[in-house]
């Protein structure tokens, strides 16, 4: 049979295969190697997979790839980021070295709205220059899909200007975006001391308006979903608040997402799975009880170690409780201009299995598989599965664990999109 690419030879062929769902407890641990492994792939679609030498009998392609010596893997999909945005926030890296906390910052007057005052000041132009230097430098190490909030535009107008750079960015770059509408980030400068009458706005204005730039865009008519989420903590937003967003957005028919437990327990996890929310995302400070109630529920567990490296504590959330509790748990960089400014997954699964306990296998199951989930894109993408989209990386390394066992290096070297080979890490 005719296909367009083979990629055959593998050392290994690491499919991270779970048809029936997001993976949990021990199949966790389970990657689903294939040794001296091939995929083939037509029309952007993947057509078979299995050892090099049955496959190479059954298909003939316009383009072979010799991997001898590397690993295949899934596409890393990074399910929480702040990547669109203006400026940067250098000063506040600084001043928690000098022993500042980050919500000393935002309490202060930093924070988000410091990055809300430089993203509502840019030219769209700007905006999407800055936000595709940093989706480069993700495709370089192995993102493939990236989930892009808005959040740092905290009015109607500015929050549409993140939702129109999302787009473009979209479309014009190999990386594919899903769009999350965060309007319900910070309370911004405008409503200080008035988080109830900014969360009208979100309500009453901003969502309706964003439902409707979905509604007649592109992501709408390919089936990209559209989130709603909300950060519930302290000096942000707090339960009663939360649910007014996540209710609204439900009433739209979005799917939900929540920053929950980062530095407070106020009970936002608890609302996310009642309200039936896609993910629940830093759990940083989530209970026993918490982490029961993840296990036994749909959502994805997505926990952030970048944050708490950078911000540096000694404090992760407990990534080993959640697997061995049986919740399907993804990883992702967040990446942001204050608390994570990272851009690499690989780094992320390094920290992940160094400050977690998690193994090499549950953390590259937690940036492919299940971080598909964590988007609704799960049957589409994230494992190297017949009918699904061939999104893959060939990593320089005879074995997959390198990925999390080197640190501060590249291993990717080569990324395909949807079927299409993009220009070779070494040549950019």
């Amino acid at each position: 049979m005719q296909v367009d690419l083979i990629i055959h030879s593998a050392q290994q062929l690491v499919t991270c295969a779970s048809p029936a769902g997001p993976k949990r407890g021990a199949a966790m641990a389970d990657v689903g190697p294939i040794a001296n492994g091939a995929v083939a792939v037509r029309d952007g679609r993947i057509v078979a997979v299995g050892p090099s030498a049955a496959l190479c009998q059954h298909y003939v392609a316009g383009t072979l790839v010799d991997a001898a010596g590397m690993v295949v893997c899934p596409g890393f999909v990074d399910c929480h980021t702040h990547v669109v945005y203006a400026g940067d926030r250098v000063t506040e890296f600084e001043q928690r070295i000098q022993g500042a906390s980050y919500l000393e910052i935002m309490d202060a007057g930093g924070g988000i709205v410091s990055t809300m005052a430089a993203t509502r000041a840019s030219a769209p132009e700007q905006l999407i220059a800055e936000s595709r230097a940093r989706l480069d430098r993700m495709l370089r190490l192995g993102t493939t899909t990236v989930e892009a909030k808005t959040g740092y535009g905290l009015s109607l107008e500015s929050e549409l200007k993140q939702l129109a750079a999302i787009a473009p960015l979209d479309q014009n770059h190999p990386i594919e975006l899903v769009p999350t509408f965060l309007g319900a980030h910070a309370v911004p400068p405008e409503f200080s001391g008035q988080p109830d009458a900014y969360v009208d706005l979100v309500v009453r204005e901003m969502l309706p308006a964003a439902a409707a730039w979905y509604r007649s865009s592109h992501f709408a008519q390919r089936g990209v979903p559209f989130f709603v989420d909300v950060f519930c903590e302290r000096g942000a937003f707090d339960v009663s608040q939360s649910r007014r967003v996540l209710e609204a957005g439900r009433a739209l028919g979005l799917p939900l997402k929540a920053h929950v437990d980062e530095f407070s327990a106020l009970g936002g996890l608890a609302l996310a799975l009642e309200l039936g929310a896609t993910s629940v995302d830093h759990l940083d400070v989530t209970t026993a009880e918490g982490i029961a109630q993840l296990a036994a529920s749909n959502a994805i567990a997505v926990v952030i170690p970048a944050v708490n490296f950078n911000l540096g504590s000694g404090h992760f959330a407990d990534a080993r409780a959640m697997v061995d509790a049986g919740a399907a748990l993804a990883l992702t960089t967040d990446i942001n201009p204050g608390s994570a400014p990272c851009p690499s997954l690989p780094l992320v699964m390094a920290i992940a299995c160094r400050y977690q306990r998690l193994l090499p296998a549950e953390a590259l199951n937690a940036v492919t598989i299940n971080a598909a989930h964590a988007l609704g894109l799960g049957q589409r993408l994230g494992s190297l599965e017949v009918g699904k989209q061939a999104d893959m990386l060939l990593v320089q390394a005879p074995d997959y664990r390198h990925l999390a066992y080197q640190f501060g290096d590249n291993l990717v070297a080569q990324v395909i999109k949807n079927g299409q080979m993009v220009e070779q890490i070494a040549d950019w």
